[in-house]
């Protein structure tokens, strides 16, 4: 245990990712990964995560994940990968009832510290020897990976919301093999009313950790606390509604990153955030379009998060 071999893809090289931060200062739009990438950033997220998220918040979420886990442990699968493994929280509850079908685990994430985190929490359920070398790559852009055995199980907890859904769901869609299995789960948006359901939850994302946790990209780039503020809103986008944070500037702000300046002047903004909230029919749809038929669903009694078990045609 002393020693954690990772896999680092090339998408996470230092070159590659300093490029792709200086593209998102450019554009005024954060890739999300730049939120989670510093030890820092990674425990300020698990903060949050604890805070607000249903998962750890509503009995009822819990509830749902656990019947969607052990109807995944009827499976007959060796392999479970966890891409975007966050914590590993969940994927630990779900190894805790494959592990007497001696399962391998594969931790994988944008974010080393949550590589580890995750690879730790699934050590108190699985052997060291069923955890392969975790890998860290941007799944957007990783253009190496490739996972042994088949047929496996995928899970993307959490993560659909952050991602454009015409890009992140073809690729989830590539990596899946057939035969291979896909859990993951979506934010919903409550009630028959899709915009009046994502009004609704707007609270578990504006609020003040949640704010802090973003403002730690912007304050280690050198930008003042008190440069200005978080502002929140729910716009439209690729069919679907999203919630949408940015830092509107009160004043004049540069910086310096990798030799070039970026300068701000009061009044304008940039794109910290954002997260998509599906319903069960939209979320089916994207699927079916990449071969991923949906076999079993389980959604909260609040309707605010769905668990989905998947299959690649």
């Amino acid at each position: 245990m002393n020693v954690a071999n990772v896999s680092v893809d090339s998408s996470q090289f230092p070159e590659a990712v300093q490029a792709e931060l200086v593209q998102s200062l450019r554009t005024r739009q954060i890739n999300h990964k730049f939120h989670y990438v510093s030890y820092r950033q990674a425990e300020k997220w698990l903060e949050v995560h604890e805070a607000h998220s249903p998962a750890r918040k509503d009995p009822d979420c819990k509830a749902v994940y656990d019947k969607a886990f052990t109807a995944a442990a009827k499976l007959a699968v060796a392999e479970v990968i966890g891409l975007g493994c966050g914590g590993g929280q969940k994927d630990a509850r779900l190894l805790s009832k494959l592990a007497r079908l001696k399962v391998n685990y594969t931790p994988v994430d944008v974010s080393l510290p949550l590589v580890l985190t995750a690879r730790k929490a699934v050590l108190e359920v699985l052997s060291e020897e069923r955890i392969r070398a975790g890998v860290l790559c941007d799944l957007a852009t990783a253009t190496t990976l490739t996972f042994k055995g088949t047929p496996k199980l995928m899970t993307f907890f959490g993560m659909l919301p952050n991602f454009e859904p015409n890009e992140m769901i073809p690729r989830i869609g590539a990596l899946l093999a057939k035969g291979d299995y896909l859990l993951c789960s979506a934010n919903l948006a409550p009630g028959a009313d899709y915009a009046k359901g994502v009004r609704k939850v707007l609270p578990q994302y504006d609020n003040a950790l949640t704010n802090e946790w973003l403002m730690t990209f912007l304050t280690d780039l050198g930008v003042g606390e008190n440069a200005g503020k978080i502002e929140w809103e729910i716009e439209p986008s690729s069919g679907l509604f999203r919630i949408v944070a940015a830092f509107r500037f009160a004043e004049e702000s540069r910086f310096t990153y990798a030799h070039n300046v970026f300068k701000f002047t009061a009044g304008d903004t940039i794109r910290l955030f954002f997260s998509y909230r599906y319903t069960t029919y939209l979320l089916e749809k994207l699927l079916g379009a990449q071969g991923i038929s949906l076999i079993q669903q389980w959604v909260t009694r609040s309707g605010e998060e769905g668990v989905f078990l998947c299959q690649k045609a």
